[in-house]
């Protein structure tokens, strides 16, 4: 690889770090995968291929698209605070229910359903427009064009970074969470969260 073209790609990756790792739903989705070890490896491997995706489109314009389309924003916010306000009310179910707590007895989901939900995560959250599509298509789209592949490059190498550590890190936790207290203050940590993100998601959609 060309040196010169260095700066592009650790660009994107930085960026793309910086983005990513704030906690949010899909990260913590992530985590609780991983804390049970069910699906890790499609679902980190969905997020980055997700990631990359949407970063590439933005890089190729799509962002001026969806600022330009009216209402879309609306949909999304709303659609996103749907499901959150229903994960969140199975995650306080959750808490709720000692017995369900441990790893080994919490009931698995299919394949389908851990994928449907990290789509949900992924695609229902309009803040993912704007920091993949919008923010970083911006930036790349600035870049001289023999650059730009490189900065898709570092930027979807953060994020196959950053899920690949979290869902594959989460185990290390694995002696924490056997005691079904911290799985009960996982799960109503989850609550509390999904549901501030749905109120901050209604709010952004009835703002205008």
């Amino acid at each position: 690889m060309d040196t010169a073209l260095l700066p592009a790609l650790l660009k994107g990756f930085m960026l793309s770090a910086g983005l990513i790792m704030a906690i949010g739903a899909q990260n913590m989705f992530v985590l609780r995968q991983g804390l049970k070890r069910e699906h890790v490896w499609p679902i980190v491997m969905f997020c980055a291929a997700a990631d990359a995706m949407l970063i590439v489109a933005g890089v190729n314009g799509l962002g001026v698209l969806l600022s330009a389309v009216p209402g879309l924003s609306t949909a999304l916010s709303l659609g996103g605070a749907a499901f959150l306000t229903w994960y969140g009310y199975g995650a306080l179910r959750r808490s709720m229910t000692p017995s369900r707590l441990i790893v080994d007895r919490q009931a698995s989901v299919s394949l389908t359903a851990a994928l449907a939900s990290t789509a949900a995560f992924t695609f229902l959250n309009p803040h993912v427009y704007i920091d993949t599509v919008m923010l970083m298509g911006a930036i790349g789209t600035s870049m001289p064009a023999d650059e730009r592949p490189w900065f898709v490059i570092g930027g979807a190498s953060a994020s196959f970074a950053w899920f690949a550590s979290l869902g594959f890190g989460a185990r290390f936790l694995a002696p924490l969470f056997a005691r079904p207290m911290a799985w009960r203050v996982l799960d109503l940590l989850i609550a509390l969260m999904m549901a501030a993100l749905a109120i901050s998601l209604l709010q952004s959609a009835f703002a205008g």
